[in-house]
């Protein structure tokens, strides 16, 4: 995560992007955002796959980077700011739990093996036996690069139910090409899809991943989902200057 607001950042060089996102020869992650002034909220949230470029929205980003404007100062416990699929509203807790208002869900595609929607970037979500050992890369860029989602490609998110309410999930992101140890907008996905579908009667669902627990929460009224939050903590882990 970057402070931009002084618009110093060269953000249409994609090959810095990806350098910087480089595992071992730059800094290493899963993708790169910036934080920028806007004129009517609070920031302007923009996100970078870690092949370098600009891409949907990235829940757990955003509410990284909610707290990353709090740690600056831009923001003391609650937000509104703008994304590339609208405005979003955030709050901290005192125990630093970040909860992110994502977009509406009003169409849920649901086939036989697989479910399809988007919760400010595609998703495929698919349940799997044996979550644990299931070959993620492999199946993930199968269906990503596959007839069924055309050259755009989606994420894709293979699920296991742990019980009435909790659910495993495991996703491949397009982007990053791999599995990426959780997704924000990956989990809010699973759990439309599986009240959807009757796995689940709850609006509030706990999401396991392979980085931690989230929970998602929303109303649902006549197959439009509202009201939808993701919720988890974000941790600080280092910072740093890079020479560019």
């Amino acid at each position: 995560m970057i402070d931009n607001r002084q618009d110093t950042f060269a953000k249409n060089d994609t090959k810095l992007i990806e350098k910087l996102c480089d595992r071992r020869f730059g800094i290493g992650a899963d993708g790169l955002i910036l934080l920028e002034n806007d004129t009517e909220t609070d920031f302007r949230m923009v996100y970078y796959n870690s092949d370098g470029n600009q891409s949907s929205m990235c829940g757990n980003g955003g509410r990284c980077l909610v707290a990353f404007a709090k740690h600056l100062g831009v923001i003391e416990n609650k937000t509104t700011f703008i994304a590339t699929d609208g405005l979003h509203h955030a709050t901290i807790s005192e125990n630093g739990i970040v909860s992110l208002q994502m977009k509406d869900v009003d169409a849920v595609k649901i086939e036989q093996d697989y479910i399809f929607l988007d919760t400010g970037s595609p998703h495929h979500v698919q349940l799997v036996e044996n979550l644990k050992n299931y070959p993620i890369k492999e199946k993930g860029a199968e269906i990503r690069y596959g007839k069924l989602y055309g050259q755009a490609g989606s994420n894709v998110n293979f699920v296991h139910q742990n019980d009435t309410d909790t659910f495993s999930v495991r996703t491949y992101e397009r982007g990053v090409e791999d599995e990426t140890l959780s997704c924000g907008t990956g989990v809010t996905a699973v759990a439309i899809a599986m009240k959807a579908t009757g796995k689940t009667n709850s609006n509030e669902i706990k999401l396991n991943v392979e980085g931690g627990k989230l929970e998602v929460s929303f109303q649902e009224k006549y197959g439009k989902y509202t009201d939808v939050f993701l919720k988890g903590p974000a941790t600080f882990v280092f910072e740093g200057t890079v020479a560019v």
